[in-house]
């Protein structure tokens, strides 16, 4: 099956899409990611950007982001990579490091030098070059920074 990674901020015609998607497997309120999404097309500033996964048949298998804070208190460090998703039927083929690594290009092609992550997973983004770097606070929750040089 062939896989095209979609850079929304340069398909508008993805927003609503992209904001159905995003929300349904994060359990995240569609209007804010609707908002935050619709925005990104247009801001002059480099973040965020959005990314979708389709296959061949154009149906969303995966998204990621990149944002300048994930709703946790290391405000200090950006950019993010956020909401990194696979679908379980397209799982076992790679996608995800595909996603990880086209977000280090991204990042990278947008002046940035290192890409930060926040996850309770222990073992998976060690694989792709991340590495623990601290801990820091989500509302209600604990969680784990990773980096990555780019």
């Amino acid at each position: 099956m062939n896989y095209n990674l979609i850079s929304v901020r340069e398909c508008a015609e993805y927003v609503e899409r992209a904001a159905k998607y995003f929300s349904s497997k994060w359990e995240v309120e569609y209007n804010l990611y609707y908002d935050c999404i619709k925005h990104s097309i247009t801001t002059p500033n480099p973040l965020p950007r959005w990314y979708l996964l389709v296959n061949g048949n154009n149906e969303i298998v995966g998204s990621y982001g990149l944002i300048t804070n994930d709703f946790n208190s290391r405000q200090d460090l950006w950019p993010w990579l956020c909401a990194l998703y696979v679908e379980e039927n397209e799982r076992g083929q790679k996608l995800g490091s595909m996603m990880l690594e086209h977000g280090k290009c991204e990042a990278k092609k947008l002046g940035f030098d290192a890409l930060y992550l926040m996850t309770s997973h222990v073992g998976y983004y060690e694989k792709y070059g991340f590495s623990y770097f601290a801990k820091c606070y989500s509302p209600g929750d604990e969680g784990r920074v990773y980096v990555t040089a780019i």
